[in-house]
Formats: structure tokens, sequence, C-alpha cells
């Protein structure tokens, strides 16, 4: 399924922002509204204006990354200590899957497409020593349920989001996303406000979920013939189960390509092989798009927001409509900041997680705190 994600990609090489697509309602507020003003004051970071930086440790450059990825492999957890710490919370009759480990302010960690809970191996480790971490599997992928005939959208990965914080986390939370995953988490915020999501964290944000997303770029123009072929190819079920070359793929999409172990592989591929797994991916990459982040972006302006980009990313290129918009959006919004992963492809936090954590705990470690928990039974004054 992910080396089948990976070609359609690949025939683009890079991601295009989805046309404004109404989104539903949720009970939180409507996503037309913008978000409410924090209660906890406007986010001020340090030192003043946001501005565009690049992490210090690209490629061989730093004398310091070799102990840093060090560090990060030695808190890696295992496949098996993931799994075994993982539980299951029904959505709608639906089985989800997810992890919780830690103490202290809750981050939760969604995946991109293909990808599951493990797929964050390298960042729970470090995060659960300072939060309380959720990570979860969305509907249709790792090891939730894949339900026949389930049309997924955007949309409803965002509900669940939401639904997940309500029902399960119960705090306000920082959202920390991957790819699509990245965009399922500002559709959330969009509908939200910062009762529920304290806080963004966006790696290599994707412009919808699909490369069909249409915007005034010749590119996808001249592509839309292919694209609609694509389409019916992979409803073909026999053309779609028969690519197989995922580590191959995995190598095309990672700069760090030590980081393509056979654990790797096994995240990916396994999930893929089960029941239900193929018709949801046929299913994502042949749907709607869904709501655009530049659309969905300029709402969030009481939300503080970190986009952490691999400049290596063949799907989400720092040059492409996605990625330019959201290189001068710390211009435009001072909530913003944005640092450059230099030599790091699509996936940072897997692939170069210590330049993420570099960059991810000070940041986290400079929010607002929360509030501290009302107390049952006080005496009143």
């Amino acid at each position: 399924m992910a080396a089948l994600a990976a070609h359609h990609h690949r025939l683009l090489s890079f991601s295009a922002a989805a046309a404004p697509t109404p989104a539903r309602h949720h009970r939180f507020s409507s996503l037309p509204s913008p978000p409410r003003p924090s209660t906890h004051g406007r986010f001020s970071p340090r030192g003043g204006a946001l501005v565009l930086t690049r992490a210090s440790g690209g490629g061989s450059t730093s004398s310091a990354a070799p102990a840093q990825e060090a560090a990060t492999t030695a808190s890696s957890l295992s496949l098996e200590e993931l799994r075994r710490g993982c539980s299951t919370w029904t959505w709608r009759g639906m089985r989800v899957n997810y992890l919780a480990r830690g103490q202290g302010p809750p981050v939760l960690l969604v995946h991109g497409f293909g990808a599951s809970v493990a797929h964050w191996r390298r960042n729970i480790g470090v995060l659960s020593e300072s939060y309380t971490v959720y990570a979860i599997d969305l509907l249709g992928f790792g090891a939730s349920d894949k339900p026949t005939g389930f049309s997924y959208t955007m949309e409803t990965w965002a509900e669940l989001i939401l639904d997940f914080l309500a029902e399960v986390v119960r705090r306000p939370t920082v959202l920390v996303g991957n790819s699509v995953g990245s965009l399922a988490c500002v559709i959330a915020a969009s509908e939200s406000s910062r009762d529920v999501v304290r806080g963004l964290v966006l790696l290599n944000c994707a412009g919808g979920m699909n490369n069909k997303a249409i915007v005034d770029d010749w590119r996808i123009k001249l592509l839309l013939p292919l694209l609609w072929l694509i389409d019916f190819l992979l409803k073909q079920r026999p053309i779609a189960s028969a690519l197989d070359n995922l580590k191959d793929i995995l190598l095309s999409v990672y700069g760090n390509k030590d980081a393509v172990d056979d654990e790797l592989v096994e995240i990916i591929r396994g999930p893929a092989d089960t029941e239900g797994a193929l018709d949801a991916f046929v299913s994502t990459v042949t749907g709607p798009p869904g709501p655009s982040p530049i659309a969905l972006m300029p709402r969030l302006a009481e939300v503080p927001v970190l986009v952490l980009w691999g400049d290596r990313d063949p799907f989400t290129p720092i040059d492409g409509p996605v990625g330019k918009f959201f290189s001068k959006l710390p211009s435009e919004l001072p909530n913003v900041t944005l640092h450059m992963l230099p030599g790091v492809g699509h996936c940072p936090h897997d692939d170069r997680p210590d330049l993420v954590h570099e960059r991810l705990l000070p940041w986290l470690g400079g929010l607002p705190p929360l509030p501290a928990p009302e107390v049952a039974g006080a005496a009143a004054a």
C-alpha cells in the first residue's frame, strides 16, 4: 500500500494545495468561524518576531549530530514495546488503535499516509520523558479498523481526532502531524478552540489527501488526464496490488538513508497486508483531496504553530505550491515558526529525529503553561 502511494506521488513529484472545500460542522465550533481567543493570553515567542531559520545539524556538517542520533537511537522503542503499549478506543462502532505513554501536558502524534503509531518509534520515548504522549492510528491504517466500503476523507479523520481529544485525552493538547496527518491536525484545530488544541506542529504538511488538489499550477493541469487514468487503474485490484518495491521507494523519500531499516519496512508493509488496507488506500488516493491548508491556516492566528520542513522532500517540496505557502507564512502570521531541516525528506521525525527534537522540545517548553486543574470540593471563598 505504501509502495503504491509513493508511485502515485512520484508521478507528480510535488503536492498541490486543495481547492477550499466546506468541512463538516463539528460540535466544538463551525468551520467558517475563527477560533476563539485563547483563555491563556496571546502566544508571544521569546525574542519577538518569528523568522525562518535552518536547523543546525544538517547532514555531516554538525559535529554534534552523531551524538544526538545515538541518543535518539537509545531512546527508540521497539515494535514489540509499541504493540504492548497500545489500547483500543471505540469510535462510532469502529476500533481505533492508540498508544499513551508518559506524564505531563498532552501531545498527540498523528501519522502520515500509509504509516501508523510505530512510525513515531524514535520520538515517543524522548517526548514521554516530559509529556503525556498519545499516538493514534487513523481509521484505515495501522491496527485500526478498515471498514468495507468506507469513504475516507480528511474531514472524517479530523472529526476522529477531535472526538479522541474529547473522550480520551480531555485536556488542551498539542497536535503533532506528518504529511496528511498534519493536514488532519490543521482541519481539527480550525474546527476547535484553544481550550481543545493548545498548539500545532506540522512536519511537511500535505496540501490534500492526495495529489488531485487543483490550484493555478501548470504542472497539475498538464497531469490531470494522467491522474484520471491513475484513478481508473488503482481501482483494478490486480494492478493496485502488484507494486512491491517498498524499500527502494522509502529510500527515495528519506534524506537519511540509514533510517530506512528493516523495521521501517515492517512498519509500513505489515498493516498494508491486512484485510481492508488496499481498499482504504484506493479510497484515499481516488477520493476528494479535502480542505486546503492555505485556506485554513489564516484562521489559526491564536494557536501557536511550529512548522518543520525537510528540504529533500520529493512529495511536498519547498518550491511547490504548499511549500511556498508555508515558507512565507511566518512573515504573515506572528504565531508561526518555521525551521527548514537540511538533508531531510518527507518524514522528518523518523528521518532525522535529532533535528526534530532540537527544534520541537524548546518550542513545547516555551508554550504558555496549562491552567492548574480544579480541585474537587475546594472550600468556597
